[in-house]
């Protein structure tokens, strides 16, 4: 399995980029349960932490298409370190405002800069992957293993986040998330080497989403969103029940731990199958995955189902990354890898908002519920949607240049 893996690294400038995009979207796991973590301590209600942290994800969601459009059309450079220093800032102030008690509204203030200024730096690594392997064999390797990456941060993260709540102070999360996205975003950006060269296109050239299978897979996103949003939260909610609020993250890091073992897996093979037939069976694992969790009240079946439901989430999320690859104009690549993180992030909020009403009105166990019914609607759509998913076996599709 280490083979193909090991391939990419031979790459110049590849091993840079990668540990530093690494660092700098380590965040993305720890920002929204920091926020639960810290809002929940501060106030003792998960509606308001769950209203903060989906601020934070819908202002990301709004933005990350126009951001991914300004670095498609100046540089990732140009545009990463100016977003990456008003996200710290923001994230600063947010604390602050928690720290000395300040009026409720200037939470959901900074809450919106500091979701703003994040970037979807997940979507720039994969886009330098992009350039560096156009048009050949490793990209499918590279994509899992972004994948594989994003995961070990999911694993991480959370269990580092509510460990130092628990042992250190309800901001020490907060705090390693932001120096993290500064640090990790400026150093990746100030590597220009392996930057991919700024395309021209059409003068009028238009979005990505207007295109029938990027708007497809953004849906599915959206359900997988609210899927990941509420489970976050829910989870939280559900190890303090049970008097194991540090739990929390050790629980979510087995949904991560699962998606990242499978990813490997998925990565390193080559496959028969083609595209749709994997993102169509992948969304019916995941989908069965997530079925037990709201049947289960003991903290370790919990922990062995939700590993069990990560399984899938890792090979669904590589095959949308290579079908968008496939669709979208290169010109408008990094627009088009942000409409996913769009997606994900509107989902993400939907689901935090909605677990935390349905946690404080009927326990975690029944709030579970909700993020089933988002697996099958991603399932769903998935289904209803497929035939817009034709691709020709080699190159960008034609309807995706049309689409431009």
């Amino acid at each position: 399995m280490v083979g193909p893996y090991r391939t990419l690294f031979s790459m110049p400038g590849a091993k840079g980029f990668v540990i530093a995009g690494f660092v700098g979207r380590a965040p993305m796991a720890m920002l929204g349960i920091g926020i639960v973590l810290l809002i929940s301590a501060l106030t003792g209600s998960y509606t308001t932490a769950g209203a903060v942290s989906a601020t934070t994800a819908v202002a990301f969601a709004i933005a990350a298409p126009l951001s991914g459009r300004l670095i498609d059309r100046f540089g990732q450079a140009r545009i990463l370190i100016p977003l990456a220093l008003v996200h710290g800032a923001a994230l600063t102030g947010l604390m602050l405002c928690a720290e000395f008690g300040a009026p409720r509204w200037t939470l959901f203030a900074f809450a919106l800069v500091t979701g703003g200024a994040a970037t979807s730096l997940g979507s720039m690594v994969r886009a330098r992957w992009s350039h560096l392997l156009s048009g050949r064999a490793g990209l499918h390797t590279a994509f899992s293993f972004e994948s594989v990456a994003d995961e070990v941060i999911f694993v991480a993260g959370p269990a580092l986040t509510a460990g130092l709540a628990a042992a250190v102070s309800p901001y020490a999360g907060l705090v390693v998330a932001g120096v993290c996205a500064v640090a990790g975003t400026v150093a990746f950006a100030l590597q220009r080497g392996t930057e991919p060269p700024v395309r021209t296109g059409p003068a009028r050239s238009g979005s990505p989403i207007t295109i029938p299978a990027v708007a497809l897979l953004a849906g599915v996103f959206l359900a997988m969103g609210a899927v990941f949003g509420s489970v976050d939260l829910i989870t939280v909610a559900f190890a303090a029940e049970r008097g194991a609020k540090a739990a929390a993250g050790l629980l979510l890091g087995c949904v991560a731990f699962g998606s990242m073992l499978s990813g490997l897996w998925y990565g390193h093979r080559e496959w028969a199958l083609s595209l749709r037939r994997r993102f169509a069976w992948a969304l019916v694992v995941f989908a069965v995955g997530f079925a037990p969790i709201a049947a289960i009240s003991d903290l370790r079946l919990m922990a062995v189902a939700l590993f069990f439901a990560g399984l899938a989430i890792s090979p669904t999320i590589i095959t949308i990354y290579a079908l968008v690859e496939r669709i979208v104009p290169a010109h408008l690549l990094t627009e088009g890898m942000s409409w996913l993180s769009t997606a994900v992030g509107f989902g993400v909020a939907v689901g935090a908002w909605a677990g935390g009403r349905l946690t404080d009105a009927f326990g975690p166990s029944d709030a579970y519920l909700f993020a089933l019914g988002c697996a099958l609607l991603a399932l769903v759509t998935g289904a209803v949607g497929g035939a817009l998913l034709h691709l020709p076996e080699g190159g960008r599709s034609e309807a995706g240049s049309a689409a431009s």
